[in-house]
C-alpha cells in the first residue's frame, strides 16, 4: 500500500503556528475496506450517490468523497467515506471505503452481489487505523503527514476537521507533533453539536432518506452523474425542491432520565403534535429527524410519565436558506 511521504518540517511549522493549541486525534471504530482494480471506480459509481469517477480523474483529483449506498426504494443502507490511495492515473486504482464497523460483513456482501465480472478485488484492511483530527485551526493543517497513509480534510464539512489513516500501532505524536489522543465520545459530541450523522444509529438502514439526512449539504451526492441504485426517488425529491423533514442537532437543557433517551423516541410539540423522532445522542446532545415547520417551537419527549424538554438548532455551516 502506498505511503504518502510528507515532510515533518511542514508539520512542525504548523504546530508552532497553533500557539499552544494541540490537535486532538480520536480513534474511530469505523471499518476500512479496500476496493482495488482497473474497474474499481466504475464499479462503485453505480452503487453510490456521489461521482466516484472523480477519484480516478486526471489533474487535481480529490483525496476523499462522502456518499451513501441506497436500496432500490432510495433509502440509505450505508454511509461511507471513500479515500483515494493511488497516487496518479498511471497506477492501478486503489480506493479505501470507510463504513460503520457493525455492517462490515453486510456491505461486503452488498458489493460482491453487484461485482459480477468486474476487475475488482474487495478485502478488509485490519492492519490500518482510522482517526478523526480536530485541530484548533483546520485551515493551517498540512494535507500530508510523515508515516501516514493519508491525511485529508473530512469531505462532509469543514467543521469536522480531518481524517487520518495510518498503520495500526503508528505513533501519532510522530505523525502530528504535539497532538493528543482524545476520548472518542468527545468526537461524537462534537459531530452531534454540528448535526453530522454517522453510522447506523444516526442513519438507520432502510429507513433514513438521503436528502432528509442532509446528504446534499455534506457534499455527498451528485445530481449529474447518471444512474445508480436508488436514484429515482432521490432525484425526484431534489427536483421538486420540497424537503419537509431534516436531521437536526438537538440539546436537552434539563436533567436526563438515568437510562438516557431511547433511540426512536417520538418528539412532540407543546400541543402534543408529532414533530419527529430522536435518532441518537450522547449526554445532553443528540441528533433528531424533525419537521422544519416545528423547528422553532418548544419540543419535548414523554418518557414513563416524565416530560423531557429539548431544543433544536440549525447548524451554522448549513447554507443560509437551508431551513426556510
Amino acid at each position: 500500500m502506498l505511503v504518502r511521504a510528507i515532510t515533518a518540517p511542514g508539520l512542525r511549522r504548523w504546530c508552532r503556528g497553533q500557539r499552544g493549541a494541540a490537535a486532538a486525534c480520536f480513534p474511530l471504530g469505523r471499518a476500512l475496506l479496500g476496493v482495488r482494480g482497473a474497474e474499481a471506480a466504475a464499479f462503485l459509481q453505480g452503487l453510490l450517490t456521489n461521482d466516484v469517477t472523480q477519484l480516478v480523474a486526471e489533474g487535481d483529483a480529490p483525496a476523499a468523497l462522502y456518499a451513501h449506498a441506497l436500496n432500490v426504494q432510495g433509502r440509505c443502507l450505508y454511509d461511507v467515506i471513500l479515500y483515494r490511495l493511488h497516487g496518479s492515473t498511471a497506477e492501478e486504482p486503489h480506493i479505501l471505503l470507510e463504513c460503520d464497523s457493525s455492517i462490515l460483513d453486510s456491505i461486503q456482501q452488498h458489493l460482491k452481489l453487484y461485482k459480477i465480472r468486474r476487475k475488482v478485488t474487495i478485502s478488509p484492511c485490519p492492519d490500518l487505523s482510522l482517526w478523526a483530527v480536530l485541530p484548533g485551526d483546520t485551515s493551517s493543517l498540512p494535507k500530508r503527514a510523515d508515516q501516514a497513509l493519508l491525511l485529508t480534510p473530512d469531505p462532509r464539512a469543514e467543521v469536522m476537521g480531518w481524517r487520518l489513516i495510518a498503520k495500526k500501532g503508528a505513533n501519532l505524536s510522530e505523525i502530528i507533533p504535539g497532538s493528543q489522543v482524545g476520548d472518542v465520545q468527545d468526537y461524537h459530541r462534537h459531530r452531534y453539536k454540528q448535526g453530522i450523522p454517522e453510522g447506523v444509529k444516526d442513519l438507520p438502514p432502510g429507513v433514513a432518506l438521503p436528502l432528509e439526512s442532509n446528504l446534499a449539504f455534506m457534499n455527498g451526492i451528485s445530481f449529474t452523474k447518471g444512474c445508480y441504485i436508488g436514484q429515482e426517488l432521490t432525484a425526484r425529491t431534489h427536483h421538486m425542491g420540497v424537503i419537509r423533514k431534516r436531521l437536526l442537532p438537538v440539546a436537552f437543557p434539563g436533567p436526563l432520565p438515568p437510562a438516557g433517551i431511547p433511540e426512536g423516541a417520538d418528539i412532540l410539540t407543546q400541543a402534543g403534535k408529532r414533530a419527529g423522532k430522536f435518532r441518537a445522542g450522547g449526554g445532553e446532545l443528540g441528533i433528531a429527524l424533525l419537521r422544519l415547520a416545528h423547528l422553532h417551537e418548544p419540543l419535548c419527549i414523554h418518557l414513563a410519565g416524565d416530560r423531557v424538554e429539548l431544543r433544536a438548532t440549525t447548524p451554522e455551516w448549513w447554507p443560509k436558506t437551508a431551513a426556510k
